[in-house]
């Protein structure tokens, strides 16, 4: 299982992180590197923003998915590849494609198998869980003995919008272990936004939603 985060990668470097290189194939190239892809063989590579992929890039990519071969840069070898791809974005494909950002035939490409991933606000009930497997993790990394949340505590939890979905509620429950002293977490320890969540909050903030694309060549 091979993880990439396509946002991370520029238009520049793509190619070789993505395929791999030869030895000599561009300045700084002092070895042979062996490409995601390949590295993903008889197994799965999880494609990250795959929205944030430059138009040069989608045009690689969506070569590869195609022909399902590649050469390594600087190499004339073609190298096949058995991978199962999951791609992830937090964008609207379909919006992105009507505005000309991202390629038409890659995302039908892609569009094989879509799951469409809830944002955290449509999930209350997964608040209270996050939020104690969160705690009792960063308990046990710092050293600290475990925490417990209030009830009017993990009601305002519960109600806030959390337009940073997990990795937003995993930040803050690190922060709480760190600087909470009391062995309960009260209202008063959370951050003023979420203070502040009311009813209508989920409606009011706008989060992104994930949508996963998975196939099999």
């Amino acid at each position: 299982f091979v993880k990439v985060n396509l946002g991370g990668i520029s238009s520049s470097i793509f190619e070789s992180e993505m395929f791999g290189h030869k030895k000599g194939a561009f300045t700084d190239a002092h070895m042979d590197r062996i490409g995601r892809f390949a590295k993903a063989d008889k197994g799965t590579i999880f494609l990250d923003e795959v929205g944030e992929l430059s138009l040069k890039s989608q045009v690689d990519f969506l070569r590869v998915l195609e022909t399902k071969e590649f050469r390594r840069l600087g190499g004339t070898k073609v190298i096949k590849v058995d991978t199962r791809i999951i791609a992830a974005t937090n964008r609207n494909l379909e919006a992105a494609v009507k505005q000309g950002d991202f390629r038409e035939d890659l995302y039908y490409r892609l569009n094989v198998v879509p799951i469409h991933l809830p944002p955290l606000r449509e999930r209350a009930e997964d608040v209270p869980l996050l939020v104690n497997r969160y705690l009792i993790a960063f308990a046990t990394q710092y050293r600290r003995e475990p925490k417990e949340v209030s009830r009017d505590a993990m009601r305002l939890l519960r109600l806030y919008a959390w337009p940073g979905n997990i990795r937003q509620l995993r930040n803050l429950m690190e922060r709480l272990v760190v600087t909470v002293k009391d062995a309960t977490i009260q209202p008063e320890h959370l951050p003023e936004d979420i203070q502040a969540s009311k009813e209508d909050a989920r409606t009011m903030l706008v989060s992104s939603c994930a949508l996963l694309f998975c196939f099999h060549w």
